[in-house]
């Protein structure tokens, strides 16, 4: 930390910092950590946080746009040269990343004199097809005309990722700081003084914890840590347990856990250990089955839906799907409030239950296209089954913008499960290379669909603000009916 920081106060170091680290070694944790200090020093410009989990966040036509808004709200002087610029020209947020970049960042920048530090933060997050990152490209072709600027950027060593800042414009102007090949003994600490941390709140809200856990506890819990961050927050969430105890909790952890295991393995057979304590101990396949499709709902949603829609998606009982998501609840991000959006604590949870070389267990994996399936075809009978001819009782040939209490009519009238599926149905159409197994499911119920709900399917998308969304759905469909 005191490295970045060192970065951030001379003005003579490269304009880029990247923050390189295999999944759970704590990048996100730090990205946060330094915003908030620029934050409170007034050096914050702006930020965007990644996320896969949800659509807006791993949109990269968004990073600059997103950016030049905070960057307006900051400083009198980067708004006054922006706001005319994007009157002149309104559509420059859905032109080219360079034309974004240079148009609502580099140019207001540069007049304005502005000296700030933005942060972006897990860059392999994003949806990118290019085999180097198209940010990272842009970023090296302009940030050299904005001087007083520095960009601290995170983001797994993926291929695309290490492409682009090997890029020879943004090579020669980026620091970088690689987190795995910290020295083991200093990780190490720093994970034993979160634990000890973690457990002292613990302990000061919760009866009867005196003198826990024991030092040979702490021990064994940093060494199969083995180096992840990751690792010590999801275990510290799995111990401070609302229905067992505490002191039972670490004891099931510990017992389950196997000494000496490298990084992967060991943030592998913690996931392993907590997912056997969610699933039924009866064995059901019924049991088993319900878990996956709800886990499956969670990982796999194109944005986090509550566990009420979830319910309806899955045409469970509602008072059915929290208790399951609680089981699991140290994996999520998750409330026992039913309109409380669920998603997956950490991004490393979706990578092991969905590979089965790493969840071998088959109660616990969720195959991601027979859960497409599901989900895909849940979206499909939902809509079937409540979509009707103008759902939000609109006054004839009056147009949305004229409609004073629309957004009242909408959570009326279309609930959180159908806006998800009218929205996002097409999303979860199988791969290619699996239509043969499920073009006799999913063929029917796409014809039935668009034979019977389409102009109503248009309409809600007409009062949500998404009909963009039907050229992405319809070219989705012709894709998938063209190789039936």
């Amino acid at each position: 930390m005191n490295t970045i920081e060192l970065w951030v106060r001379d003005p003579s170091n490269s304009p880029v910092y990247w923050l390189n680290g295999l999944a759970g070694t704590g990048k996100s944790t730090i990205a946060k950590t330094i915003a908030e200090r620029l934050f409170a020093d007034g050096q914050l410009g702006g930020s965007f946080f990644c996320s896969r989990d949800f659509e807006d966040r791993r949109n990269l036509q968004l990073i600059f746009p997103t950016l030049a808004i905070q960057l307006a709200r900051k400083y009198p002087k980067f708004r006054s040269i922006l706001v005319p610029l994007v009157r002149s020209d309104p559509q420059i947020a859905y032109e080219s990343l360079y034309n974004q970049m240079n148009k609502l960042i580099v140019r207001p920048l540069e007049q304005s004199g502005v000296s700030t530090v933005i942060v972006i933060d897990a860059l392999d997050e994003c949806e990118d097809e290019g085999s180097a990152s198209a940010i990272l490209s842009v970023l090296g072709r302009l940030v050299s005309e904005i001087p007083k600027v520095k960009f601290f950027l995170t983001g797994r060593p993926e291929s695309r990722i290490y492409e682009g800042f090997r890029l020879p414009l943004l090579a020669k102007m980026t620091d970088m700081f690689v987190l795995h090949d910290v020295e083991r003994d200093q990780v190490d600490s720093d994970i034993r003084l979160f634990f000890r941390t973690s457990f002292l709140e613990l302990t000061s809200r919760r009866s009867g914890l005196d003198n826990w856990p024991a030092e040979e506890q702490l021990d064994l819990l940093c060494g199969r840590a083995a180096g992840l961050f990751v690792y010590a927050a999801v275990a510290v969430r799995f111990i401070d347990d609302d229905k067992r105890g505490q002191r039972e909790q670490l004891d099931l952890l510990l017992e389950s856990q196997k000494v000496g295991a490298h990084e992967g393995e060991a943030l592998d057979t913690l996931y392993t250990s907590i997912l056997r304590e969610a699933f039924s101990d009866d064995d059901d396949p019924e049991d088993d089955a319900k878990t996956r499709s709800v886990l499956g709902v969670v990982i796999l949603a194109v944005n986090p839906l509550s566990p009420s829609a979830i319910a309806t998606l899955l045409g469970f009982d509602t008072e059915d799907v929290p208790p399951l998501l609680s089981l699991a609840k140290s994996l999520l991000v998750f409330q026992e409030d039913p309109s409380y959006p669920v998603r997956p604590f950490h991004k490393s949870f979706p990578d092991f239950i969905t590979d089965p070389a790493r969840c071998t267990n088959p109660r616990f994996h969720i195959p991601p296209a027979d859960h497409h399936l599901q989900f895909l075809t849940s979206c499909l009978g939902l809509m079937d089954l409540t979509l009707a001819k103008n759902a939000c009782k609109l006054p004839d040939g009056v147009a949305n913008s004229d409609v004073n209490d629309l957004e009242q009519r909408i959570e009326e009238n279309v609930d959180p499960a159908l806006r998800y599926s009218c929205v996002s149905w097409h999303a979860h159409l199988i791969d290619m290379d699996t239509i043969p197994a499920h073009a006799p499911t999913i063929t029917p119920a796409l014809h039935q669909f668009l034979e019977k709900k389409f102009l109503s399917w248009l309409e809600v998308l007409s009062v949500l603000s998404a009909v963009s969304n039907a050229v992405e759905a319809l070219r989705a469909t012709a894709g998938w009916l063209e190789v039936c």
